[in-house]
Formats: structure tokens, sequence, C-alpha cells
């Protein structure tokens, strides 16, 4: 029996929706899979550790990279720059194991254009509501952070359409089983064309 091809699935989501709680989750299910690293010129927080959390350089090192045809995607978010190894990424595939990236739509999009044959997977939150509340219960940010970070992600889930799949975040353990059956090819309730996930989509995203 062959052993099944590798893929590349691409994740993406608006500020609140849980994609890193959600992707992480099951991740730690499926050791199998690997992290694409990415590379940010933001500054490295405390708790974060360089090739580990993200492969922290200077804005100079990455234009040059970029340059160079070294990055697979890359935005501007936040005023900073994220990127994807095309190299990492090729090198995990071309060793018979499944990468996951975690970027956003415009990334995505990117990603796409270079690798078709990728799998993109959008994640929602359950309602527009539940959006505000997440993003208001860090409890970290400004009235004013917060309603740039609402528009933001109101703006990013206007481009759910562009996905193969969606996966709404609700309950965890269901959104974890949603997006295993994605992953592992059976995931139809979650295809973007599907009608009764549209009707769903519709009343979350304004």
């Amino acid at each position: 029996m062959n052993e099944p091809k590798p893929k590349l699935f691409v994740f993406a989501a608006p500020s609140g929706a849980g994609k890193t709680t959600l992707v992480h989750a099951v991740v730690s299910k499926h050791p199998e899979l690997r992290f694409s690293i990415s590379y940010t010129t933001r500054p490295q927080r405390r708790n974060e550790a360089h090739g580990v959390d993200y492969m922290f350089v200077d804005k100079d090192t990455f234009n040059s990279l970029r340059d160079q045809g070294e990055m697979l995607e890359s935005a501007t978010v936040f005023d900073n720059l994220y990127g994807t190894s095309r190299a990492q990424v090729e090198e995990h595939l071309g060793n018979g194991q499944s990468v996951v990236l975690e970027i956003d739509w415009q990334g995505a999009r990117q990603v796409r254009a270079s690798m078709p044959e990728c799998v993109t997977i959008f994640i929602l939150p359950p309602s527009h509501d539940e959006l505000v509340r997440r993003l208001r219960s860090r409890g970290t940010d400004s009235d004013e952070v917060i309603a740039r970070r609402l528009r933001d992600a109101e703006s990013d889930m206007a481009h759910w359409d562009e996905f193969d799949y969606v996966v709404i975040n609700d309950n965890l353990d269901q959104a974890i089983n949603d997006l295993e059956a994605v992953m592992a090819g059976e995931g139809d309730a979650q295809a973007t064309n599907d009608e009764a996930l549209r009707g769903t989509v519709a009343a979350i995203v304004r």
C-alpha cells in the first residue's frame, strides 16, 4: 500500500477566532505534522525562542531573503513583516511529512498561487458578538486597539470564500474533530461550497 502523499495545510483566521489554540491542539494529537516556523521582524517576546516560535530577523535581512525568492509568502501585519520559508516547507514535504502553515489570507493567496495543491482552511468564530467578546476578554488592549483589531477581523472574514474549507470554532472539541476530518480528506461538511455551511457563515460574516 502506498504511503499517503504529504500535504501542505494552510490555516488563516481573523484575530479572535482561536486559530492558534485550535491548530496547536490538532498538531499535538498528530506529532507527525510539521509546523513551518515563520520569519518575522517583530520584536522577540520574553517567552519566545528564536527558531522555535519564529525566526526573528531585522527588516534588511527579511527583505534580502524575500528578494532572493526564499519567501513562499510574506505579509505586513500590524506594521511587522512575516514570511514563510520556501526551503523549510519543501524540505518537510520532501521528507514525506505534511506541513502546517499559520498565516493570514494574503499569505494564503500567495501560497495557493505558488503551490496550488495546498489545502486551505479558514477558521471563524461562531458569531460576530462572540468575536467582539473574545477580543475584549484579553484585557490587555485599549479600546482603540480593540476597535482596530475588530475592523481588521471583519475585513479578514470577508475573504473566507477564497478557502477550500471553513471550520467554525465554537466548541473546541467539535472544531478539532471538524479539522481532523478536513485534514483526513473527509471534510465535505466543512467545504466552502456546502450550502448549509454557506448559510451558517452568512450569519457570522457581516
